[in-house]
């Protein structure tokens, strides 16, 4: 039979139907749209499957269902409004997304950042890391079955997120950055009280660990399932616990330090399987490296004195000229390019965000596995779509 002779059907229904008096078949395979709705995936996306009975023979993301045209807007606002736009294109990052907006900006102005601030931000952005992970580490395994695992996860988070509403008064969008440093002093005895609930939360990760690492049905589903390799991960730009996990030893905390984390010795967390737990397990053993690092910018914050922030003028401008910023973001890499022509407003902000490179691989992935490893697979992706669509 030739390519010609085939026919594409999209249906709702099985495939393999038989038509015709003759009894003879279509040769028809099965055109199977998931989405755009989100049952299990942080944000709106669509995949187009093409099934032979319920094994995946091709998939196509398709994404832009989310589109709130983040870049155009930010051209229009100047450089105090983009940060609170930054921070919500993966919500779950939001300290993180500011910070990479603020470096682009300070970079450009060729400005020194108080050292004091530097090591709260870098405080700040290692509990923001574990929030991140944390929602990922509940959900993941509830996306296959698993419902307990929820329940710890978000009693951490709760522990964190006092720590970081205290501080900024915000729990998910902090609006704590500004170009400069940071909006203003922390609460008397915060660093005291952050520390104590890192040391809480280290206490009862264990709880959600042996739970869920170890678990033989979650084994089951995951391990062998959704492999990426290292060729692949790098050919699709992936980066962070995705690409870590399939042995991409890439980490920009540690290869190309910004703030102050040259001053730390940063673990990378790696894997070498590429698969759905090879994924989770990276994530798992980040949330106890995160906890540490920011331990340790803690205690050097609590050596410090002098400003948080750098006074500005009322209209802030940056110089004519272009600058590119990149962070290692929760998810991982986000890239900041900054154009600017001398005015209040930036005169292009592209943003290179990590779930929108680490999706494009589930063009790879999910052809040849069957649809009941769908959502595993693509949970273990962990892409939040406003972060693709921005």
């Amino acid at each position: 039979m030739t390519t010609g002779d085939l026919r594409e059907l999209t249906v709702g229904t099985g495939a393999g139907l038989v038509a015709g008096t003759g009894g003879e078949q279509l040769g028809t395979d099965m055109v199977l749209n998931i989405g755009p709705q989100h049952p299990s995936t942080h944000g709106v996306l669509r995949l187009k499957l093409v099934l032979d009975g319920e094994r995946v023979i091709a998939a196509e993301p398709i994404v832009g269902y989310m589109h709130r045209g983040a870049e155009k807007l930010f051209e229009v606002r100047d450089y105090r409004q983009i940060i609170v736009l930054a921070n919500r294109h993966d919500w779950l990052s939001a300290f993180a997304n500011e910070l990479g907006v603020v470096l682009a900006v300070e970079r450009l102005m060729g400005m020194e950042v108080p050292e004091r601030a530097t090591w709260l931000r870098m405080a700040l952005a290692e509990l923001n890391r574990v929030l991140n992970h944390l929602m990922f580490l509940g959900s993941y395994p509830l996306e296959i079955g698993a419902i307990t695992p929820m329940f710890y996860a978000f009693r951490e988070r709760e522990t964190l997120q006092a720590v970081l509403e205290e501080v900024s008064g915000g729990r998910i969008h902090y609006m704590f950055n500004r170009v400069g440093g940071l909006k203003e002093e922390v609460p008397s005895g915060w660093t005291g009280r952050a520390r104590a609930a890192i040391g809480e939360v280290r206490r009862r990760m264990p709880d959600l660990d042996n739970l869920i690492r170890r678990n033989d049905i979650f084994l089951a589903r995951t391990v062998g399932v959704g492999v990426l390799s290292a060729a692949d991960a790098a050919a699709f730009g992936a980066s962070g616990p995705v690409a870590r996990a399939s042995g991409l030893d890439l980490d920009l905390r540690r290869d190309e330090p910004y703030l102050a984390y040259d001053q730390l010795d940063v673990p990378v967390v790696t894997r070498t399987t590429g698969d759905c737990h090879a994924r989770f397990e990276v994530l798992l053993d980040q949330v106890y490296a995160s906890l540490d690092l920011a331990e340790q910018c803690l205690d050097r914050v609590d050596r410090l004195t002098g400003p948080i922030n750098t006074r500005l003028p009322k209209v802030l401008k940056a110089p004519e000229g272009h600058t590119y910023a990149w962070t290692e973001n929760p998810l991982g890499i986000n890239g900041y390019y900054l154009v600017s022509r001398g005015e209040k407003t930036p005169w292009r902000l592209k943003l290179r965000t990590a779930s929108y490179a680490n999706v494009q691989a589930l063009a790879t992935l999910l052809p040849g596995c069957l649809v009941p490893d769908l959502i595993a697979i693509l949970g273990s992706m962990f892409f939040v779509v406003g972060d693709i669509d921005k």
